[in-house]
């Protein structure tokens, strides 16, 4: 089976927690379209993020801000619905909590019962990248409280094992970081997973968590947060990111028997692409340009997808000063420069401004949005943009960021053509077409 004539793939149902207690499809659209901002100060239950703050970046052990984008009560689980005893549940790592109930909503969202799943050759692909839980369990102060469930309740791999184990999965079950874009790549390889027919049917998604300092202190110390607490994608004052948690799950089934099961279907993923920028003078985490057009010409030519009929791309835009001029770039000259005079500019936009950086579940939050962007036929306006980076020509690359809902126009063949990048600080990038 080449690309081109490989069967689509089709989102069928959809499990999300994320800030400002979005827990549905429809809080999360309702708050894209009322253009909703969930960043919010970092919660008392966590950390005192006033005694680590400093404005002055050189100072040793501070933090950036003191915001984020916090799930409320993560702490809170439904232990006795998932069969689990006070003292495991007690250990397990709220990321692995999160991704449990995620996959739980997406199969109901899809109208799948656990039982009919059960035993199935289902695969879970989960991407992370934050290990907080771990930290805290392992502490030195923590020793002698280490419990025989420690090991396997803050262990990165059991975030998808312990999917696969509790919802009887036997298919392959995989938690993977490339940091910022794990959740995407985790997707991409549970569309593998489909097309070789290695599953029937594949969870797929990322999770990311917020429990201690340390990690913001770190992230803070390699110049990637935002010192006022928001992300301004593509905007004239964007600075970094601001943090956040959350986890989004989607289950995907091939569109054959998607069709045959009569589900509702929110999206087609018809190909997908991962590449690495490889060695660049410019540093390790600094995006590079032409590794980021090459993969959108490789994904358009593996698909056969006309990437001048493209009608919006859901984009990683972090908010950085250099990251978002690189990738809007990429974006202009692959896509937005093809167009012939008389269509429209591309339309790009980030769900960061919204929800914050979730990280290990920011390449799947922007799925989501794409998803629903294609299921609903409108683009939501982007939050916190206000004046054009000034290092990003929107008009000479053809390009335009949404400060209203757009309605969308199918093409003739009644369909709407949609993009989603996602790209890791190590160079690692993702791009998937719905």
């Amino acid at each position: 089976m080449t690309p081109s004539t490989r069967e689509p793939i089709a989102v069928v149902g959809i499990g999300c927690r994320l800030p400002g207690g979005i827990t549905t499809t429809k809080d999360f659209w309702d708050a894209l379209c009322r253009g909703k901002d969930m960043v919010s100060e970092v919660p008392s239950d966590r950390f005192h993020a006033i005694s680590f703050h400093d404005a002055d970046s050189r100072k040793y052990g501070t933090i950036r801000n003191c915001k984020g984008g916090f799930v409320d009560d993560i702490q809170s689980f439904d232990a006795e619905f998932f069969g689990y005893y006070p003292a495991e549940a007690s250990r397990i790592d709220p990321q692995q909590r999160l991704a449990l109930e995620a996959s739980v909503h997406a199969l109901e969202d899809s109208g799948t019962t656990l039982q009919h799943i059960a035993g199935s050759q289902t695969s879970v692909f989960i991407g992370t990248f934050m290990s907080d839980h771990l930290c805290i369990q392992t502490a030195t102060g923590q020793r002698d409280n280490i419990s025989p469930h420690v090991a396997m309740g803050s262990s990165g791999c059991s975030i998808a094992n312990r999917v696969s184990h509790r919802l009887n999965l036997h298919g392959p079950s995989i938690t993977l970081d490339t940091a910022c874009s794990s959740s995407l790549v985790a997707l991409h390889l549970a569309c593998q997973s489909l097309w070789t027919q290695e599953s029937e049917a594949a969870l797929a998604g990322g999770v990311n968590a917020i429990l201690r300092p340390e990690s913001t202190i770190l992230m803070s110390k390699a110049g990637f947060l935002s010192p006022d607490g928001s992300c301004k994608s593509f905007d004239a004052t964007a600075n970094g990111y601001v943090r956040s948690e959350g986890v989004g799950m989607v289950f995907l089934k091939p569109l054959s028997r998607a069709i045959q099961e009569k589900d509702r279907v929110y999206a087609l993923v018809r190909s997908s692409l991962v590449n690495q920028d490889g060695y660049t003078a410019e540093g390790f985490t600094v995006p590079n340009l032409t590794a980021q057009a090459a993969l959108l010409r490789s994904v358009y030519a593996q698909s056969g997808i006309d990437p001048a009929k493209v009608h919006y791309v859901e984009a990683h835009g972090p908010g950085t000063s250099v990251g978002d001029p690189i990738e809007a770039n990429a974006l202009g000259e692959q896509l937005g420069q093809v167009r012939s005079e008389d269509e429209d500019s591309l339309w790009i936009g980030s769900v960061k401004g919204n929800f914050g950086h979730l990280e290990g579940a920011a390449g799947i939050a922007g799925f989501i949005k794409a998803a629903l962007v294609t299921f609903y036929g409108e683009i939501p306006p982007q939050v916190n943009y206000r004046n054009p980076n000034p290092a990003i020509d929107l008009q000479s690359l053809r390009l335009a960021i949404p400060t209203k809902m757009i309605p969308l126009t199918p093409d003739r063949q009644h369909k709407l053509w949609i993009g989603v990048n996602s790209f890791g600080a190590g160079g690692y990038q993702c791009a998937r077409y719905p």
